[in-house]
């Protein structure tokens, strides 16, 4: 079976028309969605990019292969893309990957494919194209975006200098403004934007495929588009969709002041140097804002995933082919009054979007069974028909495909969320104290949610997910006896997932 694996960046759960957004237009995910599996209750298994994207892709928590931002991923970690061509597919990225550091590094002498700094500088640019790696993760081919929004580099701008030279220095302009801006209109041509590269790159590939010019495998494609992660910046026709007048404030937006006297939050929000990535309060307009042009992206992403489906039927593909739509990780997005992410106690960080579509298995069900991003990976493998065997034995995620074929049936009672990030300065790049991160762990079971944080004993958030939706009333000190069961729970959760290292070999 062929694979096509799309993924959006800092997409919440609820920005989709078939979740029930009554503005958000989707119309072509949402009949994606009526013809698959979509997920109510899937999570990240961090809540950040680059440690879930690492996630996703092999299957195992980021504690055992990126921990935390400036790491690359070790590229002796099978990825499941990696799996599928060692089984003779073809393997394609165009898009976003994510898999080694953009900005800072944490580990001497190490250098990344995709340091963004490299392939923004016209210096420096060609060069980076050259020392591309491939494969690359598993992948034979990538097409590279870096960056967010209108901001971005990598092969797009490559392309971009083949389509129209004249719009090359506005694209090159742009990218020095990737974290000064929150949201404005794109000058850039709707036709030459990053996401109308990835329609344009994938639609070539499946025109290609379809001709047999890469052979008569089977194929993973995966489709990485940079937005709605900030700035949010739609071209065109995307800008002017939803008036930011018209936007709803979600219910907790006047509870800042429970993220302000937040023992941990409260020394993170609006700080130097994070306050233009995460933990960023927002006042009344800038989040209207941030909500209209967020959703003008995200209906812009909306059309391609409609061109790459209909082209995929029209070509006689869509029998054969399986679809995975995810994100890796959610925007406050007005919440608690806070824009952005970071390391956050609030579902409209944790939870995602997730529609899984396999011709004659799934047939538009809504499932409530909790899944991990780090179930992705056994399921697709497993979904290919590749043995066990030839399955990496490090992956800690379940095959889900049985949820596909009965959506009430539940293989999880938790989902078991990490974050294990250097607290450092991280605009300035030095060693110098500023609260980033730290180490924290989340337990999802359907109903509560439970967070704890290293450094702060005796304090935690719980959550009734049922009776307070919008997480408003802790219930930590309310009720000890639910607590005391949730943190046991979220114990043994942790302690079966942690790995055996040095490995067991046999002894003559």
């Amino acid at each position: 079976m062929n694979v096509i694996f799309i993924i959006t960046d800092q997409q919440r759960a609820d920005h989709l028309g078939c979740a029930g957004n009554s503005v958000l237009q989707t119309p072509n995910i949402d009949k994606l969605a009526s013809e698959g599996t979509r997920f109510s209750n899937a999570y990240v298994a961090n809540p950040t990019c680059m440690p879930n994207r690492s996630s996703i892709m092999t299957g195992q928590y980021p504690n055992t292969c990126v921990r935390s931002f400036g790491v690359n991923l070790p590229t002796h970690i099978p990825t499941f893309s990696g799996v599928l061509r060692e089984q003779g597919y073809v393997t394609k990225c165009i898009g976003k990957m994510h898999l080694s550091f953009w900005h800072r590094k944490l580990q001497k002498d190490v250098r990344s494919p995709e340091y963004i700094a490299g392939w923004m500088n016209p210096a420096t640019h060609e060069q980076m194209v050259k020392d591309f790696p491939s494969p690359y993760y598993g992948f034979d081919s990538v097409e590279l975006v870096v960056g967010h929004g209108d901001s971005c580099s990598g092969h797009y701008e490559d392309w971009v200098a083949e389509q129209d030279p004249g719009v090359l220095q506005t694209v090159r302009a742009l990218g020095p403004r990737i974290l000064t801006e929150l949201y404005r209109k794109s000058p850039v041509p709707e036709e030459l934007y990053p996401t109308s590269y990835l329609t344009h790159r994938s639609l070539d590939f499946l025109e290609r495929y379809a001709k047999g010019e890469h052979g008569k495998e089977p194929f993973l494609l995966k489709v990485s588009y940079p937005d709605p992660h900030h700035p949010c910046t739609p071209p065109g026709k995307y800008a002017d969709m939803y008036r930011a007048e018209e936007m709803e404030l979600p219910p907790s937006f006047g509870d800042v002041a429970s993220v302000q006297n937040h023992p941990y939050l409260g020394q993170r929000i609006d700080t130097h140097g994070l306050r233009n990535m995460m933990f960023r309060t927002a006042d009344e307009e800038e989040v209207r804002n941030f909500i209209s042009h967020t959703y003008g992206m995200i209906s812009m992403i909306d059309d391609s995933v409609g061109q790459i489906l209909t082209t995929l039927s029209r070509l006689g593909l869509e029998d054969d082919t399986m679809i995975v739509y995810t994100s890796d990780h959610g925007d406050m997005m007005g919440d608690h009054g806070m824009i952005l992410k970071g390391w956050i106690p609030y579902q409209g960080i944790l939870r995602v979007p997730m529609i899984i579509k396999v011709p004659g298995v799934t047939d538009g069900h809504v499932s409530e069974s909790l899944i991990s991003s780090v179930d992705l990976a056994p399921t697709i493998l497993n979904l290919c028909k590749v043995a066990k065997d030839e399955q990496s034995g490090d992956m800690q995620g379940l095959d889900i495909s049985p949820i596909l074929e009965d959506p009430k049936r539940e293989l999880r009672d938790c989902c078991l969320i990490e974050v294990d990030e250097y607290d450092r300065d991280v605009a300035n790049r030095s060693d110098k104290f500023q609260p980033a991160a730290g180490r924290l762990k989340y337990l999802m079971t359907g109903r509560y949610s439970l967070v704890v944080y290293d450094g702060f004993p005796g304090y935690g958030d719980l959550f009734d997910l049922q009776e307070d939706p919008d997480e408003l009333n802790n219930l930590w000190e309310k009720q000890p006896e639910l607590r005391a069961e949730l943190v046991e729970k979220l114990l043994f959760e942790v302690i079966k997932q942690q790995t055996f290292y040095p490995k067991k070999q046999a002894v003559a």
